[in-house]
């Protein structure tokens, strides 16, 4: 597979697309570090809700992420195509990785820039921030994430404190 690395106002052109509670999305392949078949995860406590727990990535500890539980869907369930992308979230200096749970995985497309039109200001099933765009793809519609936003190390961590807070006022 071969990147390119021109993109119009920091968009790549390649994408890879899955699908996740019955829609199809798009995360740039230049924020991917690999794909893995899903298996089980590690729950650890005091964690926000949509993140479903860890694995050990060659000895590495990863968070994965629901996505359907972030964008305020119910949980996914794991079946014979899930998988957990493996994503670098460009977090200010640092990049840190994660794994993002997803019902399934499709292909690698290009996405011309001409057929990349702006983030709907209403009607989309997910928060504004977190699209970067919508591609127009064989007819179809395919959000395109903004990986920086939808998964936020700050904003995840920030949805754990409000648990934490309520079990150390109740002690």
């Amino acid at each position: 597979m071969s990147l390119s690395l021109s993109a119009p106002a920091g968009l790549p052109s390649q994408y890879l697309t899955f699908n996740l509670a019955g829609e199809t999305f798009a995360i740039g392949i230049l924020s991917i570090k690999e794909i893995i078949q899903f298996r089980g995860l590690t729950e650890v406590p005091m964690m926000p809700r949509s993140v479903r727990g860890v694995i050990n990535l060659r000895g590495a500890v990863v968070p994965v992420v629901d996505l359907a539980m972030r964008f305020g869907k119910p949980a996914s369930l794991a079946g014979r195509r899930s998988c957990i992308v493996i994503v670098e979230v460009a977090d200010g200096s640092d990049s840190p990785v994660l794994g993002v749970m997803v019902d399934a995985v499709s292909e690698v497309v290009d996405i011309p820039p001409e057929d990349i039109e702006d983030a709907p200001s209403f009607g989309a099933s997910i928060r504004r921030e977190f699209i970067a765009g919508i591609g127009k793809l064989r007819g179809k519609f395919v959000v395109l994430l903004e990986v920086s936003r939808a998964l936020s190390l700050d904003e995840l961590s920030a949805l754990a404190h409000p648990a934490q807070e309520a079990l150390q006022d109740a002690a």
